[in-house]
């Protein structure tokens, strides 16, 4: 079986002035369909570096990103917009949900804007908004929601497109244990339940147990990978 994300001798390098600042060093793996892994490491180490390459949303200064398949370097600027509409789903540390709009409207906006032709699935809505636990919240707008209701709203924008990836940045950085537990929960439900791939950074190794796989990065570099509960529950 192909994997769904390969990363391959990726490096970064960020100019300040003269000085060149290596963010990633040569970093290769291989995630497989339906697999959820976690990165973890200190602030510094890379991994909001990669996380952005390998949402195509910064190019690396050398190596390659393959999604399902398909090259990020060798698409043009439309065609990886179009991969990262239809292909992935963000869930980030800060909300971004847009002000001036309602719960519901910042998650239906997602599906608008994927480009998909079919009518969104409001039975499907329904059940996602009942499983993050904002159902009796969707007519309120950001300012009206508690931090957790918040990233709860931005994980069901996240995966009311049905993705085959989840890709996750810090996304328990700003919340509480409780709702840190439910958004936890809730990435392991779509990895388990919608059978979706699910790459999450984060500096929490308890947050990052849950995962199948652990890499582990510091100075721009995997320095070891192990098992999660995840893969030793499977045994």
């Amino acid at each position: 079986m192909q994997p769904i994300i390969t990363a391959e001798n990726l490096s970064k390098v960020y100019r300040t002035g003269k000085i060149d600042v290596p963010a990633l060093r040569n970093v290769s793996f291989t995630i497989e369909s339906g697999e959820f892994v976690s990165i973890v490491g200190p602030s510094g180490s890379g991994k909001s570096t990669l996380f952005y390459i390998l949402g195509g949303l910064t190019r690396p200064t050398s190596g390659h990103v393959s999604i399902d398949g398909s090259d990020f370097s060798s698409l043009t600027d439309s065609e990886r917009t179009r991969m990262r509409k239809t292909k992935i789903g963000f869930v980030f540390q800060r909300f971004n949900l847009l002000p001036t709009l309602t719960a519901i409207q910042n998650v239906e906006i997602a599906y608008e804007i994927s480009g998909r032709k079919e009518p969104l699935d409001r039975a499907y809505l329904e059940h996602l908004t009942q499983l993050l636990g904002i159902s009796g919240r969707l007519q309120h707008r950001p300012s009206e929601l508690s931090g957790g209701e918040q990233q709860r709203v931005a994980l069901a924008r996240a995966l009311v497109t049905h993705p085959a990836i989840v890709l996750a940045d810090e996304p328990t950085g700003n919340l509480d244990s409780k709702n840190s537990d439910a958004v936890l929960d809730m990435l392991l439900r779509s990895n388990r339940e919608l059978k979706q791939t699910v790459l999450m950074i984060t500096h929490n190794p308890e947050a990052a147990a849950i995962a199948d796989r652990i890499l582990h990065m510091r100075d721009g570099e995997i320095t070891s990978i192990e098992a999660g509960r995840g893969q030793l529950a499977a045994r």
